[in-house]
């Protein structure tokens, strides 16, 4: 039942994610726009991370054997590439406190060039991230007498809290420093909607600030409360306010619905709402269209 709905993110995602990104990167003045950037690194990470996902899940379904040492691997790329995704998006935010607020030094301080070093460092960073918190739970895991060989992130979340203080206190330290970096570009997003207010930008409730404001507001609130309710399922677990059962179904229910819904639906919404990647999307499915009906009339 829980298969279900990350496999219907992951092909939704796999169905535009890769024409957004040939529209982006075959096109020469969008590449030099960091937004671009930034949004076709944002979709790399999400698919990614859909991907392995769903190939975990599926694997966990079939009872198929993973080794340690590639689930290690593999839950250490998914931690990556969720960190990055999240990085990316803190970026996309302050690409668009520069363009807005210091338009006349914008290319100055994100030229292309930095761009692309930059999202260089987002990936060293979220390797960085995701190696040092799988050494940390590798050095300070007790051996148990139960062993159990399901590499599956539900199952591997539920458990840290079975470890000791050190795992479980860095199970709650993290998923607080993602909170922290959603919280942070939420407040970069009620101060550009105050900044734009006064500069008149937004003209109705139907204008194309108020529009994009609020598309980045509901993708903002699909990342944040997954996080938000995984935090107090922890609290609660740790506290034994709710049992193993629960704790499971609530796990499950935020790591295969709440975390990958976003992932999902925000190609829909970035392609629909960016018009030079609209635009690129109808010219490509119009060629497309084209190469198709073209043989047909030969034969006429």
């Amino acid at each position: 039942m829980f298969l279900v709905p990350t496999t219907i993110c992951f092909v939704a995602a796999l169905l535009v994610t890769p024409p957004i990104l040939f529209s982006i990167f075959s096109n020469f003045s969008l590449r030099q726009e960091t937004r671009f950037l930034l949004l076709g690194n944002a979709m790399v990470s999400d698919l990614l991370y859909l991907l392995l996902y769903t190939v975990s899940s599926l694997c966990n379904m079939m009872n198929v054997h993973i080794p340690k040492h590639l689930c290690a691997l593999l839950l250490s790329t998914l931690a990556a590439t969720y960190s990055c995704g999240v990085l990316t998006a803190l970026g996309m935010v302050v690409d668009t406190y520069l363009a807005i607020l210091w338009p006349l030094h914008y290319l100055i301080l994100l030229p292309p060039s930095r761009t692309k070093k930059l999202i260089v460092l987002l990936w060293f960073s979220s390797c960085v991230f995701a190696g040092t918190l799988f050494s940390v739970l590798h050095f300070t895991q007790k051996p148990v007498s139960c062993h159990y060989d399901l590499c599956y992130l539900p199952v591997i979340l539920l458990m840290t809290l079975h470890g000791d203080q050190t795992i479980m206190f860095f199970h709650i330290l993290f998923i607080i420093g993602f909170l922290l970096c959603f919280l942070m570009i939420l407040c970069c997003y009620i101060f550009l909607c105050y900044k734009t207010r006064e500069r008149g930008l937004w003209k109705g409730a139907s204008s194309r600030a108020s529009v994009t404001f609020l598309m980045h507001q509901i993708i903002l609130g699909f990342y944040f409360c997954p996080l938000l309710l995984l935090l107090a399922e922890s609290l609660l677990y740790i506290n034994e306010f709710i049992g193993l059962q629960t704790g499971m179904v609530i796990t499950l229910t935020i790591c295969n619905l709440l975390i990958v819904l976003p992932k999902g639906v925000s190609p829909y919404l970035y392609g629909l709402r960016y018009r030079e990647i609209y635009k690129s999307l109808r010219l490509f499915c119009k060629f497309n269209r084209q190469g198709l009906v073209t043989p047909a009339n030969r034969y006429v």
